[in-house]
Parts: structure tokens; sequence; C-alpha cells
């Protein structure tokens, strides 16, 4: 479906019935102001005709046209109102702006929102060249803001293996063997996000399985929440990981049962055995995927977003793209929290920004791993497997000893918390961090925020912590979520509606590639939290949705404000960067169950247009 784009010029002719109609109500109410606006703009376009004059009180007209005839000829200061490049005009504009929370039109000047309001006030800023599009009732909405990718790993995910869906480990084999026929000799076969959840009993992968199907190149894939790979022998050897090779530090090198032999799966830190020995990508192969990341986040409406995993190539490569014009969304970079003494001899501070499309936003560190790994760390412990509750990725006092000089310093804190006792673990640093560098606006983040006590929501909102969670990751885990951690734990889990009735600030993204990048499947996941096996039609912990307003205001303004750049986008206001999206539903007014169908039409970053759909 596409939307109607007037051609240039034809949109301001005084022979179009909606302008002659304008240009009577304001002849009969005597609107000098706005009459003598449209006339000279109708005058500048060459497109009076005396056929419209013989249709309109001619009287009128000659007092009017006699009174502003010297402003005209250029004989008054009066000037014409900037012409807008592109207006949006006969739709449904929801603004997020509390202020104006609805509208019919919005017009665009450059790379900002020039005016927003009805479609017959923003057609006085109709120039020469304005190209107008007719949303003919279409939705339009600030452009989605993700608080949390990883998008260089997406980007390259575009291309790689695809196990998610593998629903056996014969399928999950056969998928690696496919690849690798692909593939030249030598090369890794990487990438994979499988799922061993899916498979019946719940197995995990090993090296033996993957050397059934792959055993003449290195193979290392992860499982899709980041927190656990599975290597074949061939990588197991190249790394040199064997019975003598010790659990690192926040990791878990599973072993075989009875034995101290590794079966091939590395948990957390103890991937790092083998994705050191990885050949790193070249810049080709980084702008490779960095293209192909910016197209997919075009297609669904991202217009900013976190990338949580700093790379110097990356960061060179967006560089790049920027100063060519080619940079089609805005990236926030989070860099290692363990690396702000580096940032601060060079004299980086918090949402150190070359544009509006490139900035180096904060800092980032984990507590804890993740509940797919069963490495979130928890209160009590896990139900399938009693001997753990989950692992400090991160110490709490090496956390408090990098964050409260790199909070002094003026950074940006975000930390990964997903258990319970991770997210009490770091609320309790974070008040520390407040009681000895004092009060200030520092927006202390919580990534992915899971599993909460009852007791820390209180100290959340006190504390002013933003709850930065991805709203799949409920209906992906509400599948086996219980079967981790009990019937009981899971009432607090994902805990959405309970985050805002408490005030507390709770941004949405989608933590790709663990999960998708496109926020209308998020939107559905916090409205109906209905989960992918189709077994919870009426919701997983349906206490816990929220509704779609508020959901579109976690995937906007609260995402900029969470990111300290909520003066500049996040609502369609008027200054503010010109962001837009325009959907194929009015996702609003629409049955809940019908909102997966909807469809990003248009795309509109900084007033340009980088993403329209085809028509079928």
């Amino acid at each position: 479906m596409t939307l109607k784009r007037l051609p240039k010029n034809s949109s301001i002719r005084i022979s179009d019935k909606k302008y002659k109609k304008m240009l009577l109500k304001q002849i009969n109410y005597l609107n000098f102001n706005k009459f003598s606006l449209t006339l000279i703009t109708i005058l500048k376009s060459g497109a009076l005709n005396m056929k419209i004059m013989m249709d309109v009180n001619i009287s009128s007209i000659l007092i009017i046209f006699l009174f502003l005839f010297p402003i005209i000829l250029g004989g008054c200061t009066q000037k014409s109102p900037v012409s807008a490049d592109i207006i949006l005009t006969n739709g449904k504009i929801w603004t997020v702006d509390k202020n104006l929370p609805q509208a019919e039109a919005v017009a665009v000047w450059r790379d900002r929102i020039l005016a927003v309001g009805s479609s017959d006030e923003l057609s006085l800023l109709i120039g020469h060249d304005t190209e107008i599009i007719d949303l003919e009732g279409k939705l339009v909405l600030p452009g989605f803001i993700d608080n949390h990718t990883h998008f260089l790993q997406g980007g390259f995910w575009l291309s790689e293996v695809r196990l998610k869906d593998a629903e056996s480990p014969d399928e999950f084999g056969r998928r690696l063997a496919a690849k690798s026929s692909e593939l030249p000799p030598g090369k890794w076969l990487k990438g994979g996000t499988w799922d061993h959840d899916n498979w019946a009993g719940g197995e995990l992968p090993t090296a033996e399985l993957i050397d059934r199907y792959v055993q003449d190149r290195p193979v290392f894939v992860i499982r899709y929440d980041g927190h656990m790979g599975v290597a074949n022998s061939k990588a197991l050897k190249m790394a040199g990981i064997t019975s003598e090779t010790k659990d690192p530090p926040g990791g878990i090198i599973v072993r075989k049962p009875g034995t101290r032999e590794p079966a091939g799966v590395l948990k957390d830190t103890a991937m790092d055995l083998v994705y050191r020995i990885i050949p790193a990508p070249d810049k080709e192969e980084v702008r490779f995927a960095v293209e192909a990341g910016l197209r997919e986040a075009s297609r669904v409406g991202v217009t900013s977003l976190n990338e949580m995993d700093y790379g110097n190539d990356t960061f060179v490569v967006l560089q790049e793209l920027m100063e060519e014009g080619n940079l089609t969304c805005r990236i926030d970079m989070r860099i290692p929290l363990n690396n702000w003494k580096q940032l601060d001899n060079i004299g980086f501070r918090k949402n150190f920004r070359s544009s509006d499309f490139l900035k180096i936003g904060g800092l980032k560190a984990f507590v804890d791993g993740s509940l797919g790994s069963s490495t979130a760390l928890f209160f009590e412990p896990y139900v399938q497997n009693p001997n753990t509750s989950g692992v400090f990725v991160t110490y709490p006092d090496d956390l408090l000893g990098d964050i409260l000089p790199a909070d002094e310093a003026g950074f940006h804190i975000a930390v990964h918390a997903i258990g319970d006792r991770a997210n009490s673990e770091i609320l309790d640093i974070y008040e520390e961090v407040i009681k000895i560098n004092g009060e200030r606006d520092r927006r202390f983040r919580i990534e992915h925020a899971q599993h909460i006590i009852p007791s820390d929501f209180k100290r959340f909102a006190d504390l002013g912590v933003i709850a930065c969670v991805q709203p799949y990751h409920a209906i992906d885990d509400g599948r086996w979520v219980e079967k981790r951690i009990g019937p009981e734990r899971v009432k607090t889990t994902y805990p959405f509606k309970t985050f805002l009735d408490n005030n507390i600030l709770m941004c949405f993204g989608s933590d790709w590639v663990v999960a998708p990048l496109d926020p209308i499947t998020g939107i559905d996941a916090a409205v109906t939290r209905r989960t992918t096996d189709g077994k919870n039609p009426e919701g997983w912990m349906p206490e816990q949705r929220i509704s779609v307003e508020e959901a579109i205001k976690a995937y906007t303004l609260t995402s900029a404000y969470a990111s300290f750049d909520e003066k500049i986008k996040g609502t369609i206001t008027k200054g503010k960067l010109a962001d837009l999206i325009i959907l194929s539903q009015d996702i609003l007014t629409i049955s809940p169950e019908d909102i997966p169908s909807t469809e990003v039409l248009t795309t509109i970053v900084g007033g340009k247009i980088v993403f329209e759909k085809n028509p079928d």
C-alpha cells in the first residue's frame, strides 16, 4: 500500500477546491493576516486565475487585494512564511506531546518539525517546492527509539545461519551443515541464536552434536540471549579448552556428565575463551553489516537506537556514513564501564556528540547473566537446577569501585541486571553512589530489569532509576520461565504495569538480535502478552499488560529521556528533529489482536524519507 503524494506545485493551485474554500473562509472572517499569507503564496506560485476570482465575493477580494497590494509589491515589511519542505496532511498525528496530543498535519523544514496542527493551518506553509503527503487518515507517530540493541551483531546476523526456530537437535545440525556448504574453507561458522527450549526435553546442544554435521571448520554459535554459546570440537581445540581449563570469573564451562571434559557449551565470560581467537571482521565486512542493520532499522521505523557493544571499527564506519549523508538512524553508542578512565583522559563526558546522528552516550556494565542460560542471579535457587542461583558476571565491590569515580566524572551509567538479586544489588550500588557523590540529574539505568522483588519497586522510584526493558522477552521467555524459577517469582517478572503504577520511568527496546528489532512486535508484546507458542491467548501474567498509548510513549519519549535526548526527539513537537513514521493501521483504535499485522509505510529521519514500503 502506498500513500498519495501530490506532485510539487499542484497542491497549491487556487483552482483546488480545498484551497478555494480556505480562501473564502479567510475572506468571510476578514482574517487579513492569514489571507495575505495565502494570497502571497498563490501569487508566488503563479496559480491565480480569473475563474476563481469570479467564484468568490469580488468586492471582498478587491478590498483586501487593495489593502495587500503594497505588501505584494514588497513595499511593506510583512514577509511570507517559511515554506515547508514536506507536509504530512489529512491524517492522525499522535504526537506523544501532552500539550498537543493529536493533530491532523505536521510540517517539516530541513531536519526539524516546523509546525503541528490542522490541515488548514499548515496549508499556509505550502510553497512552490513543498512535497505534500496525503495521509488519507493514516497514523503518524514519532520515530521509534530502541533503548538496547547489539546493532553490529544484528547486521551480521541478517546474513548468518538462523537457528532460533530449529525444533530439534537434528534440524539444528542440518541448518549448520547447509550454511557450512556456503562458506569458503577455513572460515568460522558463527551466529545462530539457537533455542534449546524448542526441543523435546530441552537438552543443551553439544560439541558432539555439531561434529556429526560440521567437522572441517570451527563452529561457535550462540543461544539467542547472547549469554551462552556452543562450539564444535575443532573450535574447542583451537581455543585450548580442555579438562584442565578452569571456569573464568563470571563464566561456566559446561562439562560432560561425571567428567571434567568440556561438553561444548560456554556460559557468559567463558565464551571469551573462544571469542578471543575468532578473527575480527575487516572494515568492509563491518560496513556491510552496518548498512544491512540500517536498512532493517528504517524498515521497522526505528529512527534512533542505543548500541550496547561499542567497537572502534563500527564507530569509524558510522562516522563515514554520517559524513556521506548515508547514516539513516541516530546511534547512541555505549562503552564498557571498565574503559571509563581512558575516556576521562581524553575529556569525554556523558552524551559526547559529534552530531545529532552519532554520540557516545555513556557506559555499560553487567551484574549477572541471563535467565535462559540459568546465569541470571536470584536470591533463591533455580527450580530446574537447585544447585545454582545464578552468577555474578561482575562482583558488587568491583562495580561500585568503577561506578563511583565514573559517576563523579559525569558519565551516564547503565547496568545489565536480570535476576531479582542482581537488580537489588545494583539498586544498592546506585543508592550508595548518590549518597557519596550527591544528588544530580544522572538518570541511572538498569538494562532489562526483568525480575524484581516487591520491595524494590519503591526503591526504583525513590532513586529515579530508569527501567530499560525489552517487552518481547516477556512473550518469548514466558513459554518456559516458570519452569526455571517457579510460580511465585513470575508474579513480578517483566512487570511493566507495576513499573508504571509505581511511577517508575520505563522505556522500551528490543535487545536485537536477542529479539526482533521491530517495535510493533514489542508493542504487541507489552499490550497483549501473548506468548510466542500460542498457549496464552489472553496474555501471560495478563495483569502486567499496558495500554497502546503507554507502550508508544515507552518507545518514544521515555526512551529519549533515558538518553538525555527528550529536548530534541521523542515527540512530534515544533522545533524537534523531524523523525516520523507512518503506519498502515491505527494501532490506537484497532483490536489488539491486529497489532502484529501493522506495517511501517514510511520512515522519515531528519526530514528525509529513508524508507517507503513498496506497493504489493
